[in-house]
């Protein structure tokens, strides 16, 4: 998930080694969303990945499509370039960027589009990735949790070690209105000494008829939604342009 720039000025180097710690695993989720975009479009070329981080979705997606990124963060897209040399990394908002050209998919993962907040500006997002789709083109989003399905006082820690580095990571989420929030405490220590540092994400809750309506209003057609395709909790939502 990626936020604004400034949040991941000292946890760039450090994200990919916690969820590499954890297991996630990018190779599995890309040929899901690869075999979503070939059931509607198969015979698509081209994915830009809007809110792509450090590129580890585009590095399996590339297996299936001529690919490209978007991506907020300087610091997240820096990873992404070192990782992915020669694909295409844009430095934009999701709400307003425009690359000047069409896509055969486009795709926002791993709940980057929560960072959008409102209502209104999840709207502004879709219209945008929509704007990016050619004809039959095909639209995938991984939404963030719901209203009705979070819950507040969620803790959790990781820690993971390499040859020249420890990591460790706690946070707590809670809920301030419509907007769920995770504070974050990173701990990142190597022979040179240990660094500490906070960090606060915040994500909109949106309902599904939200996401539906900004789907459809974006113009998209046929909008499905796959309840629990995310990690066993979250919706992937699968739309397809006109």
């Amino acid at each position: 998930m990626t936020g604004s720039d400034e949040v991941y000025a000292r946890s760039a180097d450090a994200y990919d080694l916690v969820y590499d710690g954890i297991g996630k695993d990018y190779a599995a989720e890309a040929a899901e969303v690869a075999a979503l975009v070939r059931d509607r479009c198969p015979s698509a070329r081209t994915l830009l990945d809007v809110a792509c981080g450090t590129g580890a979705h585009l590095l399996h997606l590339r297996d299936a499509f001529a690919v490209e990124g978007v991506e907020l963060s300087a610091h997240m897209a820096a990873r992404a370039w070192t990782r992915l040399p020669g694909v295409p990394i844009h430095q934009g908002d999701m709400r307003l960027f425009d690359l000047g050209r069409r896509f055969d998919a486009v795709t926002c993962l791993f709940s980057s589009i929560g960072y959008t907040r409102t209502p209104e500006d999840l709207h502004r997002a879709l219209t945008a990735m929509a704007a990016h789709l050619e004809p039959g083109g095909v639209l995938v989003v991984d939404a963030w949790i719901t209203p009705d399905d979070w819950t507040d006082g969620h803790l959790d820690a990781v820690a993971v070690t390499e040859a020249t580095r420890a990591v460790a990571r706690t946070s707590r989420s809670y809920r301030m209105g419509r907007t769920s929030v995770v504070d974050m405490t990173w701990v990142v220590t190597t022979t040179a000494g240990t660094d500490t540092f906070a960090e606060r994400h915040e994500l909109g809750l949106f309902t599904g008829d939200e996401t539906r309506s900004s789907l459809e209003g974006a113009g998209l057609v046929d909008v499905v939604e796959l309840a629990g395709a995310v990690h066993g909790q979250r919706s992937r939502w699968v739309a397809t342009a006109p």
